[in-house]
């Protein structure tokens, strides 16, 4: 879901495979439904394999890992009626589930994956369960592919200090500061056109800040396994975690805030 801009011979590849991440992402919305819940619950599983394999966690924790990823995502839309009920069970599920899963297989890094891919595929899948539910994913998946291409071209153009050298060493703060500024002009432009609630043209700048945060944790990730990319599912592009690392904490954020503050109402 996460568009991706890069200079070289393999830029038509990358544009090509990028917009139609788009086209399927959007398709997907604009179905919702189990159609929505069974793309969501794909991503989150091909996150929770990459994972997997950096944290080399055996195949058979692995399977029984997506099957506790899966069903809460692939569930929630048929149980509970009460909105913000039916998201916060769903996380207790997955996160129930998930510990004790760890525990039998002696493996904390399993638990943390389940959450890192569980989370904001029940959150997505939440927030289109509800009312305004294309707008609110929408919304938040436009935040974050503003965030990555504005901090592309900031970075390019402007370059300057390195960000995080030692864990990502292309990113800038030209880039992140770039990245910020248009995802709070976007995101309040956006919130403002859908109709969505006040305080979500004010926070288009902190969940950018999210994001890039998300991308530098996955980088970090990488870092500590030793590799360029979480996978090699797309062309160019690198991994499902790769593409979704600034999605995985905007997600589970945007639906906290939708649930306390009743705005699904």
């Amino acid at each position: 879901m996460k568009p991706s801009v890069a200079l070289g011979g393999d830029l038509k590849v990358r544009a090509m495979v990028g917009i139609g991440l788009i086209v399927l992402a959007v398709a997907g919305i604009s179905i919702g439904g189990m159609i929505f819940s069974l793309f969501v619950g794909a991503c989150g599983l091909l996150m929770l394999s990459e994972w997997a394999g950096m944290h080399r966690i055996s195949r058979r924790w692995s399977v029984l890992g997506l099957l506790v990823v899966a069903t809460p995502v692939v569930l929630l839309p048929a149980y509970i009626t009460v909105p913000e009920q039916r998201l916060f069970h769903a996380w207790g599920l997955l996160a129930g589930a998930g510990l004790l899963l760890s525990v039998a297989a002696r493996r904390p890094a399993l638990f943390a994956g389940i959450l890192y891919a569980g989370l904001p595929s029940v959150a997505l899948v939440w927030l289109r369960s509800q009312p305004f539910g294309v707008e609110w994913v929408l919304w938040t998946l436009i935040i974050v592919w503003a965030t990555d291409i504005f901090a592309y071209f900031a970075g390019r153009l402007i370059g300057g200090r390195r960000l995080s050298p030692r864990i990502s060493p292309n990113k800038t703060w030209a880039g992140l500061v770039g990245g910020i500024l248009a995802a709070s002009i976007i995101g309040a432009l956006v919130a403002i056109w859908f109709g969505l609630p006040e305080w979500c043209a004010a926070v288009g700048g902190g969940l950018a800040l999210l994001a890039q945060i998300g991308d530098l944790f996955e980088s970090w990730l990488k870092r500590r396994a030793g590799v360029k990319d979480s996978g090699r599912l797309l062309p160019g592009h690198g991994g499902a975690m790769d593409r979704l690392d600034g999605v995985v904490p905007v997600a589970v954020v945007v639906a906290l805030a939708v649930a306390l503050t009743g705005a699904w109402a």
